[in-house]
């Protein structure tokens, strides 16, 4: 029997399938048709585990376009499927932050997995992946330079805290001869005072793990871990927490 968990965030969509001990793990462009989408990453998961729909018993749909996946068991929120798939990947987790493709949030978790609270921001694009995406297209390289980038100059100050005024602020830093290093350190440095803002609203324990795409950024780890005072960990799968957590669901339903 296969247990599926399909997470379809604003940029990307993860799923999940697991049998008899086995994970199998999918990522594709969310794109503009979200039921197409999901229908392609359910095709991928069968194909990867060697078997037919007919195999499939239980499926919890996650993330922002849970709603319109069709083949779905149940839909659960991202917050209760993050917080299942971080205990997963890490048991000692007790707070997650999870940076998106539209929103940031920080949820605190018991040993179970099960949410304690959590706080958001998603009345923006400012410090998600979409914010980057933009930055990034601004200074003519890929999001997944900008680390390397940031390394290169010490972070200047980025004031505006919406992605179109910030893009205009980067384009004025340019014309002014500012060294894109320093720009990339200070897009980084924006984020992390982000997160460090959320994380006020919220009570933060030890044992922190980043999920989500832009928890790849070892640069804005360091940052996260210098603000927030506790060791901010990763995994190598932690961009699959939301789905891996919605597989388990399934699993347990």
């Amino acid at each position: 029997m296969i247990h599926m968990g399909i997470d379809i965030g604003s940029v990307c969509a993860k799923g999940a399938a697991i049998r008899d001990g086995r994970m199998e793990k999918v990522m594709l462009p969310t794109g503009w048709n979200i039921k197409e989408t999901a229908s392609l990453l359910k095709m991928a998961l069968l194909e990867k585990m060697d078997a037919e729909d007919s195999a499939v018993r239980g499926v919890v749909a996650t993330g922002y376009g849970r709603v319109s996946i069709p083949y779905a068991d149940k839909k659960v929120t991202e917050i209760t499927c993050h917080a299942r798939g971080a205990v997963h990947l890490n048991p000692a987790t007790r707070t997650i932050i999870d940076i998106g493709g539209q929103d940031s949030k920080l949820i605190s978790i018991d040993a179970d997995g099960r949410v304690q609270d959590f706080v958001m921001n998603d009345k923006c694009a400012a410090g998600t992946g979409r914010f980057l995406q933009v930055m990034a297209h601004v200074l003519e390289i890929e999001v997944d330079d900008l680390d390397q980038l940031a390394t290169q100059g010490d972070p200047v100050t980025i004031n505006a805290m919406c992605t179109v005024f910030a893009e205009s602020e980067i384009i004025s830093l340019l014309a002014q001869g500012t060294e894109k290093g320093a720009i990339a350190a200070g897009i980084l440095s924006s984020i992390s005072q982000r997160v460090q803002h959320l994380s006020s609203r919220i009570s933060v324990q030890d044992q922190l793990l980043f999920t989500g795409g832009v928890s790849n950024s070892g640069y804005l780890r360091q940052l996260l871990t210098s603000k927030l005072n506790f060791e901010v960990h990763h995994h190598p799968d932690a961009q699959f927490a939301g789905a891996i957590g919605a597989a388990l669901l399934a699993q347990e339903s």
